[in-house]
Parts: C-alpha cells; structure tokens; sequence
C-alpha cells in the first residue's frame, strides 16, 4: 500500500476543524488556543503557554452559537515553535467525556449487521484484527 492510500482511507472518517464549524477555542484561563485536530474524544491544540502532561485542562469551544466546555487531561505535550521570545506549545487532550456535537464520531468502526433475522442491534468492530 502506498501512503497515499492510507491517507484516502482515512479521510472520510476525519473532517478537518472548519467542516465541524468550530470557530473558537480557549482554555479556562482565557488563553486562545489553536485547534489543530477534533474529535469526540479529544483534541490536538496548540497554545502560547506551556502544557504540562497529566495536568487537567477545561477547553471552552464555540461555533456559531452553541458554545461547549469540555474537560479533560493532557496527554502529551511538545515545543511547537520558537519565534523569538515566544515558545508554542502543541498538546494532546483526551476529554472526560463525548463532545456531543461529533456523538456520531465516537462509534468508530465499522457497521456490521447481526446474524440474527429481524435484529436490531448494530455490531461495531474495528478495521483490523486485535493481536492475540
């Protein structure tokens, strides 16, 4: 398989920021952060002050007119940028719960209908095997 056809299989599951109509994200403290990536479970932010693993952190998230906190904790955090006297940092949070706007984005997988006849339920498994 070619990169490029890795990268096309994942496209139509992630949408980039602008397409969730994400249009403002800021930590509690009132500090903007860029927003890098979103999804149900996380986000990738990038931010102009130090994020520290393990920290909690509360993102504040509006689009149009719907606005959103999201706590959650960081994963993992690294020097983004050195301009000058200013240092970025990018940081990977993991929320404490759904962000309800992406629910459909938190099944993941694939659909896979029951064997039973007339079954309502919906089997979700992943695209590849789990190692034994």
């Amino acid at each position: 398989m070619t990169n490029g056809s890795l990268d096309r299989r994942r496209s139509h599951r992630r949408a980039a920021v602008e397409a969730h109509g994400i249009i403002r994200a800021r930590l509690r403290a009132g500090d903007e952060v860029l927003l890098l990536d979103v999804s149900a479970g996380g986000a990738l932010i990038e931010a102009g002050h130090r994020l520290l693993p393990g920290s909690c952190v509360e993102l504040h998230l509006r689009r149009e007119a719907e606005d959103e906190i999201m706590k959650g904790r960081v994963l993992r955090s690294s020097v983004a940028r050195l301009c000058g006297n200013a240092v970025s940092y990018r940081g990977a949070v993991a929320f404490e719960r759904t962000l309800p706007w992406f629910a459909n984005d938190a099944l993941g997988g694939y659909s896979v209908p029951s064997a039973e006849k007339g079954a309502s339920t919906i089997l979700r498994v992943g695209a590849t095997r789990e190692p034994v």
